[in-house]
């Protein structure tokens, strides 16, 4: 996991080749004025959610307590402040039903480590090894969360 404000972003664009596309992207798109959706960034390679939602408590969050096999997510917040859960995928010993391959998605039950919050600006890379619970949080929350494939 790393946690940065997007004006670094571009330090870690040799994590991934795709991180720069990625980072870009979120530096150049007017994003407080992108209505909520997916956008193909690269085709099968590179995608952008946009969601605006009512934050949660952090129980509710954490029913979706989740990680990826195939996607890294970088969560960017674009307005309102974000809380998120973490723990080490090998810490986690809870499966909450099975890997789910069409939403490359697999749930644990598990509590996290440690709680951060993110402000606008901010933004986090989770990579597989990363469970979390996202969109703990009041009031509304605008994010982008960009799918990039390993």
């Amino acid at each position: 996991m790393i946690i940065d404000t997007i004006n670094n972003g571009l330090h870690y664009a040799a994590l991934h080749p795709l991180f720069k596309k990625a980072l870009d992207y979120i530096k150049r798109t007017d994003l407080l004025n992108t209505p909520a959706g997916t956008y193909i960034v690269e085709e099968d390679a590179v995608k952008a959610i946009v969601s605006e939602a009512a934050g949660k408590k952090a129980e509710v969050a954490l029913e979706k307590f989740e990680c990826h096999n195939r996607f890294i997510d970088i969560q960017y917040v674009i307005s309102g402040v974000e809380q998120m859960g973490w723990r080490p995928r090998q810490d986690c010993i809870v499966p909450n039903g099975d890997y789910n391959a069409e939403k490359d998605v697999q749930f644990y039950g598990d509590a996290p480590d440690m709680f951060f919050t993110l402000h606008p600006g901010q933004f986090v890379i989770f990579f597989p090894d990363d469970v979390h619970a996202p969109m703990i949080g009041d009031g509304m929350i605008k994010k982008l969360v960009m799918k990039i494939k390993i």
